[in-house]
């Protein structure tokens, strides 16, 4: 059997201007790209809420809600990640998209050969942000993992009164034995010490009476 084709990558098309974004999408279709179209911000939305596209194109100046305001909302309750589709190619332009946390601008009117590496080029920066984003995510979760582990090494120690080499292998072994992580083995261990902890207070306000 073949092998499934990848699904294609969705960009979404922002933009008033019905003949510009139809321009777009037939340009992005060709390259081998998915795409849909809105022609308001609040329409945009909804298509979001569907399903986030791996890309946005957003006009700056749409009638309603301009494509700042719904930079901003996608910033805000989205990790789509955007590029503006502006009429001015200065500087200025390219700081504001810029500050808006966009990855690139595009510059209307919009030439066709110019397009396509442009687009990919900030399709790559949003890949990237992606990407150190779950870097982070999978870093912060390591750290849990390694203080929960150092608090119950600790705990070992202080229980059997020895030296931290021996108290991690033994929390190492027993974690090899029962086929679990080593920070799975740690949370149980710190989660029976809060328990016996409770049942002790307990105990002493009954001996109290």
């Amino acid at each position: 059997m073949p092998a499934p084709a990848a699904a294609k990558r969705l960009i979404l098309i922002v933009d008033d201007d019905q003949l510009l974004a139809e321009f777009l999408s037939v340009v992005l279709r060709n390259a081998g790209y998915e795409t849909v179209q809105a022609h308001s911000a609040d329409h945009a939305l909804r298509l979001v809420a569907e399903r986030e596209p791996d890309m946005a194109l957003l006009d700056i100046h749409m009638p309603g809600m301009s494509g700042l305001e719904l930079a901003k909302q996608l910033n805000r309750e989205t990790s789509v990640p955007f590029m503006f589709l502006s009429g001015r190619g200065d500087a200025d332009a390219g700081k504001q998209a810029a500050a808006y946390g966009a990855v690139g601008f595009l510059v209307k009117p919009v030439d066709e050969k110019q397009l396509m590496p442009a687009f990919e080029a900030g399709l790559a920066r949003a890949d990237e942000i992606r990407q150190l984003r779950r870097t982070e995510l999978n870093l912060n979760a390591a750290l849990a993992a390694g203080r929960e582990t150092s608090l119950a090494v600790g705990l070992l120690m202080c229980k059997f009164q020895t030296d931290r080499n021996t108290a991690f292998e033994v929390l190492r072994d027993h974690a090899r034995s029962s086929r679990r992580k080593v920070n799975e083995v740690a949370d149980q261990l710190l989660a029976a010490e809060e328990t016996l902890n409770s049942l002790h207070g307990a105990f002493n306000a009954r001996f109290k009476k």
